[in-house]
C-alpha cells in the first residue's frame, strides 16, 4: 500500500503527487490518496482512471477524502506524459431520481442487477449529477447492505449530493441504517426536481 498525502494541497499538486507515485510502480499496487476537497477528488479520479487504474473514493469527514487506486503497474508511457490540468467542478445541474431498488419491469433479480449497473454508470459520466434522490424502494439503496454503497460513496466524495426520503426510510424501518448521504423531505425533493436543468429517472 502506498499513501500519498495531499491534504492542504491545491490543484494540480494532488494530481502531480499521485502521478509520480503511479509512475514509480514496478508491479501491481494499491495507492491511497488523501485530499481535503471535492475538486481534488474529481481531478485525481479522472487522471487515475485514464491511466488504467480502478478508482474508488470515500468521504471521511467534512474536509477529508480518500481516493483508492488499484494499479496493475506503472501507466503506459504515452499516458504518463499527458499534461496535468485542473478541471472545474465537474457537476452539472442534473438530478438523478431513483424510486426503486430495481430497474425496469419483468424479472426482479435482473432489475436489481440493472440498477446496480446504472449507478456504476453514473460514476463514469463526464459531467456528474448535482444531486441523486432516493425515495420509495430506492431508499434501500443508500442503507447498510446495499450493493451500490461503494459507488454512491465515491459520487458523494466528488461532491454529488446523495439525498434519501426520510418518510421512506421510516416506512421501511431503515432510518438508523442510512450509510451514505443525508435524509431529505418531500418539500426539498420537489424543490430539487423543479430547479433541475435535466432529470434522469431509470
Amino acid at each position: 500500500m502506498i499513501t500519498v498525502n495531499a491534504m492542504g494541497d491545491n490543484c494540480p499538486i494532488p494530481v502531480i503527487k499521485t502521478k509520480k507515485a503511479m509512475q514509480a510502480l514496478t508491479g501491481p499496487e494499491t495507492i491511497e490518496v488523501l485530499v481535503d476537497n471535492e475538486i481534488a477528488v474529481q481531478n485525481v479520479t479522472k487522471m487515475a482512471s485514464s491511466s488504467g487504474g480502478q478508482v474508488s473514493s470515500e468521504k471521511l469527514g467534512d474536509a477529508e477524502f480518500k481516493i483508492t487506486i488499484q494499479m496493475e503497474g506503472a501507466p503506459a508511457a504515452e499516458t504518463a506524459e499527458e499534461e496535468v490540468s485542473c478541471a472545474p467542478d465537474n457537476r452539472g445541474n442534473l438530478v438523478v431520481a431513483i424510486a426503486s431498488d430495481r430497474m425496469g419491469s419483468g424479472n426482479d433479480e435482473l432489475g436489481k442487477v440493472l440498477i446496480k449497473s446504472f449507478i456504476f454508470a453514473v460514476t463514469q459520466m463526464d459531467t456528474l449529477p448535482k444531486t441523486m434522490l432516493f425515495y420509495n424502494g430506492g431508499a434501500t439503496l443508500t442503507t447498510e447492505g446495499s450493493d451500490s454503497l461503494e459507488d454512491l460513496k465515491s459520487l458523494e466524495a466528488q461532491g454529488v449530493e446523495i439525498q434519501t426520503c426520510g418518510t421512506c426510510l421510516d416506512y421501511y424501518g431503515l432510518k438508523e441504517k442510512l450509510a451514505v448521504g443525508t435524509v431529505t423531505n418531500m418539500y426539498s425533493i420537489v424543490e430539487t426536481l423543479a430547479g433541475a436543468s435535466r432529470i434522469i429517472k431509470p
